[in-house]
């Protein structure tokens, strides 16, 4: 029996481990900037999606490139998540910043378009969403080099739009008619998709009789190594201080020259490269879908809440104690546990699935936050904003 709640523990740190990669991140954003992502499920979604293509390529390419595809998947996830959520901030958030609520409903929508996105992405689809980009975006880069256009300005941005959708429209049309390419054939679908890992993290090894698994341990590894280089990066780098001065005082920070929007932009650029990382983590634990996001969204959100919103060590602490009770929990290690005692057997019997752990670990969250709304490690002083 304590072989098995050992193993539990182990792989409840394990998934705690995801939840931390993926909360430093959303801490991150949310400590600083104040905006509610409801997108960084998707930002890792794509990341799992991106170890996926990235595992297919190597396993074409054969020999080595397959055994190391897990290191080329991390780098590769961690610069094509920082670049979309850099555009969702330049294209959405900046505009949002002070409204909380209309961040979150702005990417909330985000979040839906993501998922539609992996569902519907075919060739046609990506010739045609680099076709409006050039020629919109192209036609806004003419058109900001003339400044003497006055109120025409605005009608000449709609004409723009207008038409370089309808150029988008017409040519993606005739690339599925006439050329037949492959228009009705999406790259993934709205099924699952598994992710083979490397032959060295497909064994693991067995310590006092307790099962850990290479991935899962190679799981922990990557977390601390993700943490370290956060910390370091916070504390040791220039741009970390400038972060650091802006979280605390945003308008001091403006007064003594620190650009506030560029730190704004590698702030959101960097907690989603942290949300594509621990979506190339997500995909060693099991399948990748269109929804893998929403099943952690809520929990990374309940861990920068409960840890003490832009704390890391907080982070650190409701990580690993969320993702270890959720495990507990909805595997039935805890009921079995409890067994002597019948009514607490029974009551964690009732909870142990894994829809249901959620729950409980839920109310046992809100009852916390009653005790101490700030989290483990509330903000202090002139984090606050008054």
């Amino acid at each position: 029996m304590l072989a098995g709640f050992l193993e539990a523990v182990f792989n409840g740190i394990s998934i705690g481990a995801v939840l931390l990669i993926a909360a430093l991140g959303l801490a991150i954003i949310f400590g600083l900037m104040g905006v509610i992502n409801m997108a960084h499920g998707e930002l890792m979604m794509f990341g799992a999606y991106t170890t996926f293509v990235v595992q297919n390529i190597c396993k074409q390419l054969g020999g080595v490139w397959f055994e190391v595809y897990i290191f080329l998947a991390l780098i590769i996830a961690f610069i094509f998540t920082a670049a979309v959520g850099l555009i969702l901030e330049r294209g959405v958030i900046r505009y949002l910043y002070g409204r909380p609520l209309e961040t979150l409903l702005a990417t909330w929508g985000v979040s839906l378009i993501f998922q539609q996105f992996v569902r519907s992405v075919n060739w046609v689809l990506i010739i045609g969403i680099a076709l409006f980009s050039l020629l919109f975006f192209g036609g806004l880069w003419i058109l900001n080099s003339h400044t003497d256009l006055g109120r025409v300005r605005n009608w000449i941005v709609a004409v723009i739009f207008l038409l370089s959708l309808g150029v988008t429209i017409t040519t993606g049309n005739l690339l599925s008619q006439t050329y037949q390419l492959a228009a009705t054939q999406p790259w993934f679908g709205a099924q699952n998709v598994d992710v083979t890992a490397p032959t060295w993290l497909q064994a693991g090894i067995s310590l006092g009789g307790v099962q850990l698994p290479f991935a899962r341990l190679f799981i922990i590894g990557l977390t601390i190594i993700c943490v370290t280089g956060i910390y370091l990066f916070l504390q040791r780098s220039s741009w970390g201080l400038k972060i650091r001065a802006v979280t605390q005082n945003r308008s001091m920070s403006a007064c003594l020259g620190i650009p506030t929007q560029k730190v704004d932009a590698i702030t959101f650029a960097l907690g989603s490269g942290l949300a594509g990382v621990a979506g190339c983590a997500i995909s060693l634990l099991g399948s990748v879908g269109p929804n893998t996001g929403q099943n952690y969204i809520i929990d990374t959100f309940m861990v920068v809440v409960v840890g003490g919103v832009g704390n890391l060590a907080g982070t650190i602490v409701a990580a690993l104690g969320i993702g270890t009770a959720n495990f507990l929990i909805g595997s039935g290690t805890l009921a079995l546990l409890l067994s002597p005692v019948k009514p607490l057997a029974d009551l964690f019997t009732f909870f142990a699935t894994t829809s249901m752990a959620k729950v409980m670990v839920f109310a046992l969250i809100i009852v916390f936050l009653q005790w101490k709304p700030g989290g483990i490690f509330p903000q202090k002083g002139r984090t606050i904003d008054v």
